[in-house]
């Protein structure tokens, strides 16, 4: 099993749409975040689950699930980086390969000594983006491959069927 742990508020800084998207209203930008890590999700796989700082939401820890991406926002005190650290060492087995999203050089090399890899900001944003551009091909392959109808009508014949279906003569 793969996890996938984003540092929220890093990666918000980092990709330019959310971050613009963060200066005028903070909440749609953490569900912007939220919303295409669940596509993420659903396309690789993996589980993934993104913490946020207290700092800019004040009051008690909270976890809660949102497109089946679990969010967490940390303890007041506790940084984004701690928790994430701790998730690495609870989450982390011999099953289970643990992928830190952050562009915090710091936590970086504090979650590589606890056998995590890491994704950069950068990196996770290419990623998002290709995978986009593969579901949005599938979805262009699928509703071009399928026929409007099981049944092949010619024009005069369709425009027939929708005057009545219509109920017109």
């Amino acid at each position: 099993m793969d996890i996938l742990l984003v540092d929220g508020y890093n990666i918000i800084g980092a990709w330019p749409e959310l971050n613009e998207l963060k200066n005028k209203d903070l909440a749609a930008a953490r569900d912007r975040l939220v919303e295409q890590m669940a596509e993420y999700q659903g396309y690789t796989g993996y589980r993934v689950i993104v913490v946020f700082d207290a700092y800019y939401v004040q009051g008690i820890a909270r976890k809660y699930k949102n497109y089946k991406v679990e969010v967490l926002f940390t303890r007041e005190n506790e940084t984004a980086d701690e928790r994430i650290e701790k998730l690495a060492i609870e989450l982390g087995n011999i099953k289970t390969q643990i992928h830190v999203a952050t562009s915090d050089f710091t936590e970086q090399w504090a979650i590589f000594g606890q056998g995590a890899l890491r994704k950069s900001a950068r990196e996770l944003l290419t990623e998002i983006k290709v995978i986009e551009k593969k579901i949005e091909r599938k979805v262009r392959k699928s509703t071009d491959d399928k026929p409007s109808s099981k049944i092949q009508l010619s024009d005069e014949v369709a425009e027939i069927f929708e005057k009545w279906r219509r109920g017109e003569r």
